[in-house]
């Protein structure tokens, strides 16, 4: 079966990290290439180390309709047997070329999606009508949570088109075994200027406002002078935080190796209040780090002894403060066993969900199941 996988870009944000793992862990007779619209960036360097074809469509903007008859031909060229886009961008202008085209599978997967806002952004009338009518061209909307299905709901699509596929984790590759953890945690402290002895707070993700990393920044003044931050990601906050984090704090910029940088860290904290899954969460989880956070659905729609190492706080400097104080203080030794909540989100049986959900479709020529995971 051949897919094109269509996505707005290409940089390392927590979709396009996702598109790759699922590649990559995609059960055999399953051919991908992926089409980004813009910007590609390390993840397309990534895909096309592992083999994978990526296609650069070289769109200038939102409104660039020359994409899509670039986007058609390579779909007709291409003679791919689905088209599964990422991102709302690549929404509306892959559905639309993909059906152009004659293509009868058209999936997309919903990754950002509250009732207000899309990829961290205010939804206007004029962005939810334009959704609404691309989300009608395709097979089925894939959704990453029972939370995205209910805005999805919310917002009129029917429960027939939409399919709970939560995202996954690449559980083996978090996780280090011990002399290999203590190796990589003192040489990666070494090359960040982090002290050995320091409590290494970590955050992982984009750097924008939704994150709420300034949270941590100011939580982190009022801490002891052995406390530091360890901030993986890239995005148009870094001055900010930088300032409001003080000489405390290591923005490493975007990297690659976040497995391995996880081990430099005592706990993972996570202040946003706008995820739709909580990617961040899990790997912390699945690297035995104690972990913060303020919102994360992945967990949220689990029992709750799934993950006894995790702890929800209000978004407020106080409320991590307190937290990572007791945390410092006790100074938990060696790595947390992992909890149900890793095997739940492992990568290999989610990308295999979704080859199956491929398959139904591909036979069927019809929307997927009704509103429940599969």
């Amino acid at each position: 079966m051949r897919v094109l996988h269509i996505i707005t870009g290409l940089a390392a944000g927590g979709a396009e990290q996702q598109l790759l793992l699922t590649i990559r862990h995609l059960p055999p007779g399953i051919d991908c290439e992926v089409a980004t619209l813009s910007n590609p960036g390390s993840v397309a360097a990534a895909l096309r180390a592992e083999g994978v074809r990526v296609h650069h469509l070289a769109m200038r903007g939102n409104r660039d309709l020359g994409v899509l008859p670039r986007l058609i031909r390579l779909i007709r060229h291409g003679r791919y047997d689905a088209v599964h886009t990422h991102l709302y961008r690549a929404g509306l202008y892959g559905r639309l070329a993909a059906r152009l085209a004659g293509v009868r599978v058209v999936l997309a997967t919903e990754h950002s999606l509250h009732a207000g806002t899309i990829e961290g952004r205010p939804v206007s009338a004029g962005v939810k009508s334009l959704y609404l009518a691309a989300e009608r061209l395709g097979s089925t909307t894939v959704a990453v949570s029972r939370q995205v299905a209910g805005t999805l709901a919310d917002w009129g699509v029917p429960g027939q088109r939409v399919a709970v596929l939560p995202n996954g984790i690449e559980a083996g590759r978090l996780r280090h075994d011990e002399p290999e953890r203590s190796a990589l945690r003192a040489r990666l402290r070494r090359e960040l200027g982090l002290p050995e002895q320091a409590f290494v707070v970590g955050a992982v993700g984009r750097l924008v406002p939704g994150k709420r990393f300034e949270v941590l920044a100011e939580a982190l003044t009022r801490l002891p002078d052995q406390v530091r931050l360890l901030v993986v990601g890239e995005g148009p906050e870094r001055d900010r935080l930088t300032r409001a984090a003080g000489p405390r704090a290591v923005l490493t910029g975007e990297r690659a190796d976040v497995p391995e940088l996880l081990t430099a860290m005592d706990v993972l904290a996570a202040p946003s209040v706008e995820e739709t899954f909580g990617l961040a969460v899990l790997e912390g989880l699945a690297a035995g780090l104690p972990v913060l956070h303020s919102g994360c659905p992945a967990l949220e729609e689990l029992p709750a002894d799934a993950a006894p190492g995790a702890r929800k706080l209000a978004s407020t400097a106080d409320a991590y403060r307190e937290a990572l104080l007791d945390l410092a203080t006790a100074r938990p030794v060696g790595p947390l066993p992992r909890p149900p909540a890793v095997a739940h989100y492992d990568i290999v049986h989610t990308a295999a969900r979704l080859g199956e959900l491929y398959q139904r479709l591909g036979r069927r020529g019809a929307p997927a199941l009704a509103e429940r995971e599969i």
